[in-house]
């Protein structure tokens, strides 16, 4: 297996561990309160990452309070938001139906760079956000009631969250190593959402699958899922490691009808179709140009 095959897999595994977060959240929805499990989640996730760190021999940068403070709005937004706002919104939703919006994600976050960052859009980006838009409106004419409408507003507001999170990344003067980004997110990300978890601190024991699937949160997405996207993201081109980002939203969906045994009816399938080809339009220039690149 050649080294750049060897990175598809890696990516793909990796983000087949992101879109299994879609169905980790569905199992503590309801079962266990939004704050306590994420919060639980990083607690988790954070000695692990620690002992990656020791055993790299990485160190912090040196940091001024305005980098410590685009860092914690970091970890509010992408972590905590992100996880409790997705936890919430599948307490109204379908895991298969969230799978689908999560999936707007690339095209949201380029959306954002052009509204607050002021970057210039081009075609395939309209194209995109059309497509993404259109996958999102899939999900809201099956819906059902205001409760798979609140979940959505829950759902969207998490993918604006990481959209946030990627925003504020840019804007930090120095930049972080990827080890170093993903432990420092988890020890904010606790930080910021203990005070929550402490005032919903449930009277019994959480369910057994809700602690388990808190367990395969914090163990498998943050910290494996991390490290087979950065192995893999060293094999290829970055845009190529883009268009990976696409397994998710498929792997929430099927993972859906395989594991919690949901009905994925033809509007869920046209609605994953669409965000997929809402991100191959996105990433189709850099891909080939990748290409060329590599072949001269």
């Amino acid at each position: 297996m050649s080294s750049r095959t060897l990175g598809y897999v890696l990516l793909s595994l990796a983000m087949m561990t992101v879109g299994s977060t879609v169905i980790a959240s569905k199992l503590i929805a309801g079962n266990m309160p939004a704050f306590l499990a994420t919060a639980l989640r990083f607690a988790l996730a954070l000695p692990v990452l620690l002992a990656l760190m020791f055993w790299q021999r990485e160190r912090w940068p040196k940091l001024l309070f305005r980098d410590w403070v685009l860092l914690l709005l970091q970890a509010g937004a992408g972590s905590v938001g992100y996880t409790t706002l997705l936890i919430a919104g599948l307490s109204h939703l379908s895991a298969a139906d969230a799978g689908v919006i999560i999936g707007t994600l690339p095209a949201v976050s380029a959306l954002f760079s052009v509204i607050v960052l002021g970057e210039r859009p081009g075609l395939r980006l309209l194209i995109s956000v059309v497509l993404a838009t259109l996958g999102v409106m899939a999900v809201v004419w099956k819906g059902s009631g205001p409760s798979s409408s609140i979940g959505m507003f829950y759902i969207l507001g998490a993918v604006v969250c990481e959209s946030a999170f990627i925003l504020l990344n840019k804007r930090i003067p120095v930049p972080l190593r990827p080890l170093l980004q993903a432990t420092t997110m988890t020890g904010l990300g606790l930080l910021v959402s203990l005070p929550f978890a402490l005032l919903e601190l449930p009277l019994s024991m959480p369910d057994t699958a809700a602690i388990g699937a808190v367990a395969w949160y914090a163990l498998v997405p943050t910290v494996a899922g991390f490290l087979l996207w950065y192995g893999g993201a060293a094999r290829v081109s970055g845009s190529e490691a883009s268009v990976f980002t696409a397994v998710a939203p498929l792997t929430a969906v099927t993972l859906a009808a395989l594991v919690l045994g949901e009905q994925i009816g033809w509007v869920q399938i046209v609605g994953v179709a669409t965000v997929i080809l809402a991100i191959f339009v996105l990433t189709f220039p850099e891909r080939t140009r990748a290409r060329t690149v590599l072949t001269q």
